[in-house]
């Protein structure tokens, strides 16, 4: 079995179990950790990650974050000084992050208890904004479970690593690994 079968394999195992509303919003979080170099393996399989939600009776969203920078740089005014002196981009950093959290946000609140918000194309963020930034960010508006794809590392003390570039960052997200194990 692939990575990404074993991946698939154990997201259909979480997926089917019973929800609890009683739960907060970081707890409705699930990190499907995959190996930075299976990107392109994945991709083409996400329609099988739909399948098995939609099998397990729940509804799918999904938000691919993969072009949100290249579609915010074209959209601001200043896009050419930019490029001329990309210095100049940092203060603008900080509208980038706010339009990023407000499509997942916008996303989020339009689902229910019973969705699945899937998030794809996380890695692009890299260097301009943190995955914990947007998380805690969001994790108040989860009404069902949101989905995060990442392509990192997770070492089993809720300690994940975007692209094992990065120090990494504590959190309490369910992790969802392509190792083989039983649930808990």
């Amino acid at each position: 079995m692939t990575r990404i079968e074993q991946l698939l394999h154990n997201y259909k195992q979480f997926i089917s179990l019973p929800w609890t509303s009683l739960t907060s919003g970081a707890e409705r979080i699930w990190f499907c950790v995959y190996n930075k170099m299976d990107e392109r393996r994945l991709r083409p399989r996400l329609g099988e990650f739909e399948i098995a939600t939609k099998q397990s009776d729940h509804g799918w969203y999904l938000i691919d974050l993969t072009k949100s920078f290249a579609e915010w740089l074209s959209s601001e005014d200043y896009k050419e000084e930019f490029f001329q002196n990309p210095e100049d981009i940092k203060p603008a950093l900080d509208e980038f992050k706010q339009s990023v959290k407000e499509n997942v946000i916008g996303q989020l609140e339009g689902s229910s208890e019973n969705d699945v918000v899937a998030i794809l194309g996380i890695a692009s963020l890299f260097g301009f904004m943190r995955v914990s930034e947007l998380v805690k960010a969001v994790k108040d508006k989860v009404k069902g479970r949101l989905v995060v794809f990442f392509p990192g590392e997770y070492d089993g003390n809720n300690c994940y690593r975007l692209l094992d570039a990065r120090d990494g960052w504590n959190y309490l997200a369910l992790p969802i690994t392509c190792h083989e194990r039983a649930l808990s």
